[in-house]
């Protein structure tokens, strides 16, 4: 089975946008810093970038409240025009949408579910705003499935009737690019997805 070429994709979007001078509205979906630093640095000539932190599967309440406060501090500090809507604390419906599929690995069908829950709430927020495209930092990780959330976003899209900006954010040094900002601003990068279920297996080796 040939995968499709995400990262080209996207390419060949930014290459159309910049030849018509348009400068489209995004709802970027941010899990965390690191992730969000290459990929704002990346679209931001290319679109009106509004983030978006909605991640409730993240615990403990601690956490989810720094992951926050980095990503504010970094859009801060790399001077972006970026504006941010972050979701208080409200680990219930990831816990929900878990039940029964606690002990599966990351990648599995609880990953996917919680990966779907972050992109239909981006992509409902996105149509309320009345924004051109959302997508997700998602892609840029190495542990996350990017066929699943692209095809996920894509169906979406459809279903709502707003644009799903296709994505492989690792193409051209992205994540490789992530770490070296996250040394440069002395970001937290943290050692596990964001669940309680992740934070147990990186504890446990």
């Amino acid at each position: 089975m040939i995968k499709t070429n995400y990262g080209k994709i996207l390419d060949d979007k930014l290459k159309e946008l910049q030849k018509s001078g348009e400068k489209p509205s995004l709802l970027l979906h941010a899990c965390c810093a690191p992730c969000s630093s290459h990929t704002m640095l990346f679209l931001r000539d290319y679109f009106d970038i509004t983030v978006y932190f909605c991640n409730p599967n993240i615990a403990p309440e601690k956490e989810y409240e720094f992951r926050k406060s980095e990503l504010k501090r970094l859009i801060s500090e790399l001077r972006l025009d970026i504006d941010m809507i972050d979701e208080d604390y409200n680990p219930a419906p990831f816990y929900e949408l878990a039940k029964g599929l606690e002990n599966l690995p990351e990648r599995s069908e609880r990953c996917q579910k919680c990966i779907a829950y972050r992109l239909r709430k981006t992509a409902e927020l996105a149509k309320k705003l009345n924004k051109d495209y959302f997508t997700t930092t998602l892609t840029i990780s190495p542990h996350k499935d990017c066929e699943f959330i692209n095809r996920y976003g894509g169906e979406i899209a459809d279903e709502l009737g707003i644009s799903y900006l296709f994505s492989d954010f690792k193409k051209h040094d992205g994540y490789k690019h992530s770490i070296q900002l996250s040394a440069q601003y002395n970001l937290y990068r943290q050692n596990y997805c964001g669940c309680i279920y992740s934070k147990r297996v990186s504890e446990n080796g």
